[in-house]
């Protein structure tokens, strides 16, 4: 596969996966995804390869689904989803379930290296990675998404209190909600996610993956996979209550979600309010 929306690269047996499209803040396309798929498929393929690292280029690390783009508009146009309920269900399965289990899954440590915005989509392909690194300007925002990590990724009260309000989660409080691993100067974060990559990468490959099997066991065993299937469903049905007429929330023009409007209007307000 060509890729014309990420980058791939291997040096020191470890795979850097880059997405490449900052001028719209890396936004999730169909074609991006499919592309982040074929690159995990092959890094995990790859006997050189033992670390894998996602980055994202430019300022952000991602601000979620790509909802209209123009390469997207094209996109849908040259392969349109089937109409109705089942195409609607069938795209998201795929797009952002049963990928995103497929990279949390490879075989190999995964690193992502997260820094400016990392919305909806953002968080749902950080979180599949086994480490986190966070740039000190990162802000997270998660919710009800089709790949609901969220009560995985901390304590399911902290969960529910941060998807309630909807509201940003800066590095800091990332860390201390244990969301990501470590925070470090924007400056260093791709050096020092490179450094601990290359340093994972001199152990051997099997322990390796059988160390992130174990682990990623324990949580199985406690249910994670049946959770995001059924959490899935929830996110349909969250979506299809977006249509209603009495939905509370009001519908933005432009392609931003109702609930990441909220979002910045909440962090606008906590921003006056410490002035």
């Amino acid at each position: 596969m060509t890729y014309s929306t990420i980058l791939y690269e291997v040096e020191h047996q470890v795979a850097r996966i880059t997405t490449n499209r900052p001028k719209y803040r890396n936004a999730q396309s169909r074609v991006l995804l499919e592309e982040l798929d074929d690159a995990f498929r092959r890094a995990n393929e790859n006997v050189d390869v033992n670390v894998i690292v996602l980055l994202g280029a430019g300022d952000h690390f991602s601000g979620g689904h790509d909802l209209g783009t123009p390469d997207e508009r094209a996109d849908r146009e040259e392969r349109p989803m089937q109409d109705g309920f089942r195409g609607r269900y069938s795209h998201s399965r795929e797009q952002f379930v049963d990928k995103t289990m497929r990279w949390r899954n490879v075989h190999k440590p995964t690193i992502a290296g997260v820094q400016g915005y990392c919305i909806f989509g953002g968080w749902i392909i950080a979180s599949a990675m086994d480490i986190i690194y966070a740039a000190d300007d990162a802000m997270f925002l998660g919710s009800n998404f089709q790949y609901f990590s969220v009560p995985w990724d901390m304590h399911p009260r902290k969960a529910k209190e941060l998807l309630f309000e909807s509201r940003f989660v800066d590095a800091d409080e990332a860390l201390e909600l244990g969301l990501v691993n470590r925070v470090v100067p924007r400056a260093d974060l791709e050096a020092t996610v490179i450094e601990y990559a290359e340093r994972i990468a001199k152990n051997d490959p099997f322990q390796l993956r059988m160390i992130k099997l174990a682990v990623n066991q324990m949580q199985d065993t406690q249910g994670f996979q049946a959770h995001i299937t059924a959490a899935h469903l929830m996110h349909i049905s969250s979506s299809q209550g977006e249509r209603d007429p009495d939905f509370a929330l009001k519908v933005p023009e432009g392609r931003r979600r109702p609930m990441v409007e909220r979002a910045f209007e909440n962090y606008e307000a906590y921003k006056s309010r410490d002035k």
